[in-house]
Protein backbone atom coordinates (compact mmCIF):
# COMPACT_ATOMS: atom_id res chain seq x y z
CA UNK A 1 0.00 0.00 0.00
CA UNK A 2 1.44 3.26 -1.28
CA UNK A 3 0.79 6.06 1.06
CA UNK A 4 1.73 9.93 0.32
CA UNK A 5 2.75 11.88 3.31
CA UNK A 6 2.23 15.61 3.47
CA UNK A 7 3.88 17.33 6.72
CA UNK A 8 3.25 21.37 6.80
CA UNK A 9 3.51 22.10 10.30
CA UNK A 10 6.37 24.57 11.18
CA UNK A 11 8.76 25.73 8.35
CA UNK A 12 9.36 22.59 6.08
CA UNK A 13 7.07 21.65 3.55
CA UNK A 14 7.54 17.95 3.12
CA UNK A 15 6.39 14.97 0.77
CA UNK A 16 7.33 11.71 1.27
CA UNK A 17 6.03 8.14 -0.32
CA UNK A 18 6.17 5.21 1.99
CA UNK A 19 4.74 1.59 1.18
CA UNK A 20 3.50 -0.70 3.79
CA UNK A 21 4.37 2.13 6.87
CA UNK A 22 7.89 0.74 6.71
CA UNK A 23 9.57 1.40 2.99
CA UNK A 24 10.48 5.03 2.41
CA UNK A 25 10.34 4.94 -1.78
CA UNK A 26 10.94 8.99 -1.52
CA UNK A 27 10.84 12.04 1.20
CA UNK A 28 11.26 15.16 0.00
CA UNK A 29 11.95 18.02 2.23
CA UNK A 30 12.17 21.64 1.30
CA UNK A 31 12.67 24.42 3.97
CA UNK A 32 12.51 28.33 4.09
CA UNK A 33 15.00 27.89 7.31
CA UNK A 34 16.99 30.88 5.58
CA UNK A 35 14.69 33.25 5.90
CA UNK A 36 13.63 32.67 9.52
CA UNK A 37 17.54 32.94 10.25
CA UNK A 38 17.33 36.87 10.38
CA UNK A 39 14.53 36.93 12.86
CA UNK A 40 15.78 34.53 15.19
CA UNK A 41 12.85 32.35 15.38
CA UNK A 42 10.09 30.97 12.86
CA UNK A 43 7.91 33.51 11.47
CA UNK A 44 4.31 31.92 10.96
CA UNK A 45 3.13 34.49 7.58
CA UNK A 46 6.44 34.02 5.83
CA UNK A 47 6.53 30.08 6.53
CA UNK A 48 3.06 29.84 5.42
CA UNK A 49 3.31 31.79 2.55
CA UNK A 50 6.62 29.83 1.29
CA UNK A 51 4.82 26.39 1.72
CA UNK A 52 2.12 27.23 -0.61
CA UNK A 53 4.52 27.96 -3.15
CA UNK A 54 6.44 25.14 -2.63
CA UNK A 55 3.68 22.32 -1.92
CA UNK A 56 2.96 21.14 -5.54
CA UNK A 57 6.34 21.13 -6.20
CA UNK A 58 7.26 18.71 -3.60
CA UNK A 59 4.57 16.34 -3.71
CA UNK A 60 5.41 16.12 -7.54
CA UNK A 61 9.12 15.63 -6.79
CA UNK A 62 8.03 13.04 -4.15
CA UNK A 63 5.81 11.20 -6.84
CA UNK A 64 8.80 11.53 -9.46
CA UNK A 65 11.73 10.08 -6.92
CA UNK A 66 8.95 7.06 -5.93
CA UNK A 67 8.50 6.71 -9.36
CA UNK A 68 4.76 6.24 -9.45
CA UNK A 69 2.14 8.53 -10.84
CA UNK A 70 -0.71 10.29 -8.67
CA UNK A 71 -2.93 6.75 -9.99
CA UNK A 72 -0.27 4.26 -7.76
CA UNK A 73 -0.99 6.40 -4.67
CA UNK A 74 -3.54 4.16 -2.40
CA UNK A 75 -3.99 6.48 0.24
CA UNK A 76 -3.09 10.12 1.20
CA UNK A 77 -1.89 11.53 5.31
CA UNK A 78 -1.62 14.81 6.32
CA UNK A 79 -0.34 16.58 9.22
CA UNK A 80 -3.34 18.00 11.50
CA UNK A 81 -1.99 19.25 14.59
CA UNK A 82 0.21 20.74 16.14
CA UNK A 83 1.37 23.70 14.76
CA UNK A 84 1.04 26.96 12.88
CA UNK A 85 -2.09 27.28 12.06
CA UNK A 86 -1.10 29.10 8.62
CA UNK A 87 1.26 26.44 8.06
CA UNK A 88 -1.42 23.47 9.19
CA UNK A 89 -3.68 25.10 6.74
CA UNK A 90 -1.86 25.05 3.71
CA UNK A 91 -1.16 21.21 4.03
CA UNK A 92 -4.62 20.04 4.96
CA UNK A 93 -6.44 21.80 2.23
CA UNK A 94 -4.05 20.73 -0.58
CA UNK A 95 -4.64 16.88 1.03
CA UNK A 96 -8.29 17.51 1.09
CA UNK A 97 -8.09 18.79 -2.25
CA UNK A 98 -5.63 16.27 -3.92
CA UNK A 99 -7.90 13.23 -1.95
CA UNK A 100 -11.44 14.42 -3.36
CA UNK A 101 -9.68 14.60 -6.91
CA UNK A 102 -8.13 10.96 -6.66
CA UNK A 103 -10.79 9.62 -4.72
CA UNK A 104 -8.23 8.46 -2.53
CA UNK A 105 -9.16 8.33 1.34
CA UNK A 106 -7.30 10.80 3.11
CA UNK A 107 -6.08 10.36 7.28
CA UNK A 108 -4.82 12.95 9.34
CA UNK A 109 -2.14 12.56 11.59
CA UNK A 110 -0.47 13.85 15.07
CA UNK A 111 2.73 15.26 14.32
CA UNK A 112 3.98 14.58 17.41
CA UNK A 113 3.29 11.07 17.54
CA UNK A 114 4.30 10.72 13.94
CA UNK A 115 8.02 11.55 15.64
CA UNK A 116 7.68 8.45 17.69
CA UNK A 117 6.76 6.44 14.60
CA UNK A 118 9.84 7.60 12.74
CA UNK A 119 11.90 4.55 14.66
CA UNK A 120 9.53 2.29 12.72
CA UNK A 121 11.05 3.57 9.33
CA UNK A 122 14.15 1.17 9.41
CA UNK A 123 15.49 -2.25 9.14
CA UNK A 124 15.46 -3.28 12.80
CA UNK A 125 11.61 -2.67 14.08
CA UNK A 126 11.14 -1.78 17.84
CA UNK A 127 8.86 -3.63 20.11
CA UNK A 128 6.04 -2.78 21.49
CA UNK A 129 4.68 -1.21 24.54
CA UNK A 130 7.36 1.45 24.69
CA UNK A 131 8.09 4.70 26.18
CA UNK A 132 8.20 7.20 23.50
CA UNK A 133 10.10 10.56 24.27
CA UNK A 134 9.73 13.87 21.55
CA UNK A 135 11.99 16.41 22.11
CA UNK A 136 11.51 19.39 19.45
CA UNK A 137 11.73 22.86 19.08
CA UNK A 138 8.12 23.28 19.76
CA UNK A 139 7.70 19.83 21.91
CA UNK A 140 9.18 17.54 24.75
CA UNK A 141 6.49 14.83 25.88
CA UNK A 142 6.72 11.61 27.28
CA UNK A 143 4.19 8.68 26.17
CA UNK A 144 3.18 5.30 26.77
CA UNK A 145 2.65 3.36 23.63
CA UNK A 146 0.77 0.55 23.76
CA UNK A 147 0.41 -0.11 19.56
CA UNK A 148 0.39 2.38 16.65
CA UNK A 149 -3.06 3.62 17.55
CA UNK A 150 -2.59 4.02 21.41
CA UNK A 151 -0.21 7.16 22.64
CA UNK A 152 -1.01 8.31 26.07
CA UNK A 153 0.84 11.12 27.20
CA UNK A 154 2.64 10.83 30.80
CA UNK A 155 4.65 13.97 30.90
CA UNK A 156 5.18 16.85 28.99
CA UNK A 157 7.60 20.43 29.63
CA UNK A 158 5.21 22.93 31.49
CA UNK A 159 7.49 25.67 30.03
CA UNK A 160 9.64 25.82 26.99
CA UNK A 161 10.33 23.00 24.95
CA UNK A 162 13.65 21.44 25.05
CA UNK A 163 14.76 22.58 21.44
CA UNK A 164 13.23 25.95 22.52
CA UNK A 165 15.11 26.32 25.19
CA UNK A 166 18.73 25.51 23.41
CA UNK A 167 17.43 28.43 20.55
CA UNK A 168 17.09 30.54 23.61
CA UNK A 169 20.47 30.50 24.64
CA UNK A 170 21.82 30.49 21.30
CA UNK A 171 20.13 33.92 21.50
CA UNK A 172 21.85 34.41 24.49
CA UNK A 173 25.47 33.47 23.78
CA UNK A 174 25.25 35.16 20.23
CA UNK A 175 25.69 31.50 18.56
CA UNK A 176 22.38 32.44 16.12
CA UNK A 177 19.37 30.70 15.40
CA UNK A 178 18.56 27.13 15.25
CA UNK A 179 20.82 26.33 18.61
CA UNK A 180 20.76 23.05 18.54
CA UNK A 181 23.19 22.25 16.12
CA UNK A 182 25.79 25.05 17.18
CA UNK A 183 25.62 23.88 21.05
CA UNK A 184 26.10 20.22 20.45
CA UNK A 185 29.05 21.11 18.23
CA UNK A 186 30.32 23.86 20.51
CA UNK A 187 30.02 21.26 23.68
CA UNK A 188 31.86 18.82 21.66
CA UNK A 189 35.29 21.31 21.39
CA UNK A 190 35.71 21.63 25.66
CA UNK A 191 36.88 18.37 27.46
CA UNK A 192 35.11 19.73 30.18
CA UNK A 193 33.82 22.60 31.78
CA UNK A 194 33.86 24.42 35.41
CA UNK A 195 30.43 26.28 34.68
CA UNK A 196 27.66 24.06 35.53
CA UNK A 197 23.72 24.65 35.34
CA UNK A 198 21.06 22.84 37.70
CA UNK A 199 18.04 21.52 35.83
CA UNK A 200 14.65 21.01 37.02
CA UNK A 201 14.05 18.30 39.37
CA UNK A 202 10.17 18.36 39.71
CA UNK A 203 10.23 15.43 41.39
CA UNK A 204 7.16 12.92 41.32
CA UNK A 205 6.02 13.49 37.73
CA UNK A 206 7.35 13.09 34.78
CA UNK A 207 7.18 16.58 33.43
CA UNK A 208 10.20 18.94 32.42
CA UNK A 209 10.89 22.40 32.67
CA UNK A 210 13.94 24.40 30.76
CA UNK A 211 12.93 27.56 31.44
CA UNK A 212 15.15 27.49 34.81
CA UNK A 213 18.03 26.67 33.10
CA UNK A 214 17.91 28.57 30.05
CA UNK A 215 17.32 31.87 32.19
CA UNK A 216 20.59 30.64 34.43
CA UNK A 217 22.41 30.93 30.85
CA UNK A 218 21.24 34.30 30.43
CA UNK A 219 22.34 35.25 34.42
CA UNK A 220 25.32 34.06 33.72
CA UNK A 221 26.13 36.07 30.61
CA UNK A 222 24.88 38.75 32.42
CA UNK A 223 27.14 38.79 35.41
CA UNK A 224 30.69 37.40 33.10
CA UNK A 225 30.07 38.55 29.73
CA UNK A 226 31.75 42.04 30.01
CA UNK A 227 35.17 40.23 30.68
CA UNK A 228 37.84 39.25 28.31
CA UNK A 229 37.41 35.63 26.71
CA UNK A 230 34.22 34.66 28.05
CA UNK A 231 33.90 30.31 27.92
CA UNK A 232 31.05 30.63 25.72
CA UNK A 233 31.90 26.64 24.19
CA UNK A 234 32.29 25.82 28.36
CA UNK A 235 28.99 28.06 28.59
CA UNK A 236 27.34 25.83 26.05
CA UNK A 237 28.73 22.61 27.18
CA UNK A 238 27.27 22.78 30.91
CA UNK A 239 23.74 24.13 29.61
CA UNK A 240 23.77 20.62 26.85
CA UNK A 241 24.89 18.42 29.90
CA UNK A 242 21.58 20.11 32.32
CA UNK A 243 19.28 19.35 29.64
CA UNK A 244 20.46 16.06 27.92
CA UNK A 245 20.53 14.74 32.14
CA UNK A 246 17.28 15.75 33.00
CA UNK A 247 16.21 13.77 29.76
CA UNK A 248 17.76 11.03 30.76
CA UNK A 249 16.27 10.58 34.10
CA UNK A 250 13.03 11.26 33.41
CA UNK A 251 12.94 8.63 29.78
CA UNK A 252 14.37 6.22 31.99
CA UNK A 253 11.49 7.15 35.14
CA UNK A 254 9.08 6.37 32.58
CA UNK A 255 10.49 3.05 31.65
CA UNK A 256 10.01 1.95 34.86
CA UNK A 257 6.99 3.31 35.68
CA UNK A 258 5.57 1.13 32.95
CA UNK A 259 7.78 -1.27 32.86
CA UNK A 260 8.69 -1.66 29.58
CA UNK A 261 12.18 -1.99 28.28
CA UNK A 262 12.02 -0.14 25.02
CA UNK A 263 12.61 3.56 24.75
CA UNK A 264 11.76 5.35 21.21
CA UNK A 265 13.10 9.13 20.85
CA UNK A 266 12.07 11.44 18.09
CA UNK A 267 12.27 15.15 17.12
CA UNK A 268 14.92 17.39 16.67
CA UNK A 269 16.83 17.12 19.34
CA UNK A 270 16.85 13.26 18.78
CA UNK A 271 19.88 14.15 16.60
CA UNK A 272 21.80 15.53 19.66
CA UNK A 273 24.92 13.64 20.19
CA UNK A 274 25.69 13.82 23.64
CA UNK A 275 22.01 12.74 23.92
CA UNK A 276 22.41 10.04 21.48
CA UNK A 277 25.25 8.85 23.45
CA UNK A 278 24.45 9.23 27.15
CA UNK A 279 20.98 8.24 26.58
CA UNK A 280 21.99 4.78 24.71
CA UNK A 281 24.84 4.37 28.11
CA UNK A 282 22.50 4.29 30.85
CA UNK A 283 19.59 2.52 29.22
CA UNK A 284 22.57 -0.17 28.52
CA UNK A 285 22.50 -0.16 32.37
CA UNK A 286 18.95 -0.82 32.83
CA UNK A 287 18.29 -3.02 29.96
CA UNK A 288 16.27 -1.31 28.28
CA UNK A 289 16.64 -1.08 24.11
CA UNK A 290 16.60 2.77 23.14
CA UNK A 291 15.98 3.32 19.54
CA UNK A 292 16.58 6.73 17.84
CA UNK A 293 15.89 7.58 14.05
CA UNK A 294 18.64 8.25 11.58
CA UNK A 295 18.90 11.98 11.77
CA UNK A 296 17.24 13.13 8.63
CA UNK A 297 13.98 11.73 10.34
CA UNK A 298 14.59 13.47 13.47
CA UNK A 299 13.76 16.67 11.83
CA UNK A 300 9.86 17.39 10.57
CA UNK A 301 9.65 14.86 7.59
CA UNK A 302 6.76 13.15 6.30
CA UNK A 303 7.69 9.44 5.72
CA UNK A 304 7.14 9.79 9.76
CA UNK A 305 3.92 11.07 8.63
CA UNK A 306 3.07 8.57 5.68
CA UNK A 307 4.16 5.54 8.14
CA UNK A 308 2.29 5.99 10.85
CA UNK A 309 -0.82 7.29 8.53
CA UNK A 310 -0.57 3.18 6.90
CA UNK A 311 -1.54 2.04 10.62
CA UNK A 312 -4.31 4.63 10.89
CA UNK A 313 -6.10 3.12 7.84
CA UNK A 314 -5.66 -0.49 8.98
Amino acid sequence: MNILGIETSCDETAAAVVRDGRKILSNVVASSLKEHQRYGGVVPEVASRRQLEFIQPVVDESLEQAGLTSADIDALAVTKEPGLIGSLLVGISFARALSAALDKPLVEIDHVKAHVYANFLAEEQPRLPAVGMVVSGGHTDLYGVRDFRTFRRIGKTRDDAAGEAFDKVARVLGLGYPGGPVIDRLAKSVPETTVSFKYAALEGTLDFSFSGVKTAVLYHRQKYGNKNHYPVAAVARAFQESVVEILVIKALAACRKLKVQTLLVGGGVAANSALRQHLSGEAHKKGIKVYFPATALCMDNAAMIAGLGFHSLN
